[in-house]
């Protein structure tokens, strides 16, 4: 008996694109009658398509009725134009190199748009990393959190020896800082960043919210400035 490899393809696609959970809607909703099989393999640069708008309509329920608590910032915990008219997102952890590597990226995106507002939400999903985490809030306590933020990712990794250089080299009050990081305001701050990172499905650091968008991983310079550009003409 001969068996068509067409449905196997087209439900390994569509699995790619939209994971399992995808591959079964288009299955029973459908879609995979042969007509359209045919049609999908005969225009194969829909795919790419399908999957953006996929993507921005699962981003847009997530963020349904919880966009307000994701751009209201910790007070101090913000990078660029703290009035800005455009919000970027970014839940960042000291001891993730791509966030280290994307750091630079961020500071070129405020560099060029002068009306963007980057809230940080520390989300320490390394192990340890929850300490820099909560001093990094300790430091906008003091109005010291871009300052104290550039420094740690200047640095490497988090450790004590940079906890410490990082503190010295912003004007930190390490002690005070410490102190802070200790107090309920801290840890209802990193609950709330693990809720938010939870119901918007992220798995790992750096991931953006902006707009109506939600996108997870180090996504590069120009994807950012594409869904700035975005937020800017609503």
């Amino acid at each position: 008996m001969q068996i068509s490899l067409r449905p196997l393809i087209i439900t390994a696609l569509v699995s790619l694109l939209f994971g399992f959970a995808g591959a079964g809607i288009w299955s029973i909703s459908g879609m995979g009658d042969r007509q359209v099989r045919a049609y999908m393999l005969a225009h194969p640069e829909l795919l790419p398509q399908m999957a953006e708008a996929y993507q921005k309509s699962e981003s847009e329920k997530r963020l349904a009725g919880i966009s307000g608590a994701i751009t209201a910032p910790f007070p101090g915990a913000v990078l660029g134009n703290p009035n800005g008219s455009v919000t970027l997102v970014e839940f960042t952890d000291y001891a993730c190199t791509y966030c280290r590597a994307s750091e630079p990226e961020v500071t070129s995106l405020i560099k060029a748009n002068p009306d963007l507002r980057v809230v940080v939400r520390e989300w320490p999903i390394f192990q340890g990393s929850d300490r820099t985490a909560a001093l990094a809030l300790g430091a906008a306590k003091q109005g010291k959190y871009a300052a104290f933020h550039h420094a740690m990712f200047s640095k490497g990794p988090p450790s004590d020896a940079t906890i410490a250089a990082s503190a010295k080299e912003v004007g930190l009050d390490l002690a005070a800082a410490q102190e802070f990081a200790r107090s309920d305001a801290v840890k209802a701050e990193l609950q709330k960043n693990f809720g938010l990172a939870q119901q918007l499905g992220f798995t790992g650091t750096p991931s953006w919210v902006i707009g109506n968008q939600a996108l997870e991983g180090a996504v590069g310079a120009d994807t950012l400035q594409r869904a700035i550009d975005a937020a800017k003409d609503k």
